[in-house]
């Protein structure tokens, strides 16, 4: 009897898994299923598809890998990785990398080297001449992006700067309040905006992968190379090594950059007087000198003439 139910019950779970597995294979895999999908899309669709990417994917991203190959045949490891990290400091503008960079840079060597021969040797008939500013036109385009990618570091760099206090005022009294640093972080990236919230959203992002804390707010310095934040997150990860109250820490953190961010503008308000002094000199004097003494000096020349 004991043997009858024992092979009863193996014989309802043979059914069971055989079922189970008829139901499963019916399923279809989702990547068969994508596969599939692109496989019976038509020429028309590709195309649609194709047109939904940025400009700057079609286009550019495309002619640009290609020419890249030849600039980093002649580029050192040295500049790669500089231009690396000027690039994670301007925030990967496109999402450009660096083999991307390096096509920009032959893309615009060779529409300048172009424009100035097209100008100079075609239009103004002289070859020779064409072709010696042509090379200049080469430089200048090859030269060109960086002053671009320069100035976007600056302009970020700057935002960043003046984020900084009104980023840690809410981050203080999120801590104060009961919420420890990563749920404050966390407050911080959902309530603002800009590069510095962006890098904290990327820090919060590390933490949560298994990278620990200490390591991806390091990560932050040399992709901002901001220093009050430099001294900010010394300062918060010297308080975690040693055991300071991170609440403490925040506050006196916050006094000392709300205190630096009145200087800034002291300072600049100082400069506001020297600034000013050029268009006055350039623009303004002209003008009122040319109202004043005009009729003066046609008064003196008329009776002069007479």
């Amino acid at each position: 009897m004991a043997f009858a139910i024992v092979v009863g019950l193996v014989a309802a779970i043979a059914v069971v898994l055989i079922v189970l597995g008829l139901a499963g294979s019916g399923r279809e895999d989702p990547l068969r299923a994508r596969l599939n999908q692109l496989g019976a899309m038509t020429a028309k669709d590709l195309q649609e598809l194709e047109l939904q990417q940025p400009f700057f994917d079609r286009t550019i991203r495309p002619v640009a890998v290609r020419l890249s190959g030849a600039v980093a045949r002649i580029t050192s490891s040295s500049f790669t990785e500089r231009t690396e990290k000027r690039l994670a400091m301007a925030g990967n503008p496109g999402d450009m990398r660096v083999s991307d960079w390096l096509g920009i840079k032959a893309i615009g060597a060779a529409v300048g080297g172009a424009l100035f021969f097209l100008v100079f040797g075609v239009l103004g008939k002289d070859i020779v001449l064409g072709v010696l500013l042509a090379i200049v036109g080469l430089g200048i385009g090859y030269i060109g992006p960086e002053f671009w990618l320069g100035r976007r570091v600056r302009g970020r760099q700057k935002k960043i700067l003046v984020g900084i206090p009104d980023a840690l005022d809410l981050l203080t009294i999120s801590v104060r309040a009961g919420l420890g640093f990563d749920a404050a972080l966390g407050k911080v990236v959902e309530k603002m905006k800009g590069p510095l919230v962006d890098e904290f959203r990327r820090a919060l992002a590390e933490v949560r992968v298994g990278k620990t804390r200490r390591d991806a707010l390091r990560d932050i310095i040399p992709r901002t190379e901001v220093q009050p934040l430099t001294n900010f997150i010394g300062a918060i990860i010297q308080a975690e090594q040693l055991g300071v109250s991170i609440s403490k820490v925040l506050q006196v953190q916050s006094e000392q950059l709300r205190i630096e961010r009145r200087q800034r503008a002291e300072e600049q308000a100082a400069q506001a007087p020297i600034k000013m002094l050029f268009p006055l000199v350039g623009c303004i004097f002209p003008s009122l000198f040319i109202v004043i003494l005009g009729p003066a000096i046609i008064l003196i020349v008329e009776n002069l003439a007479v």
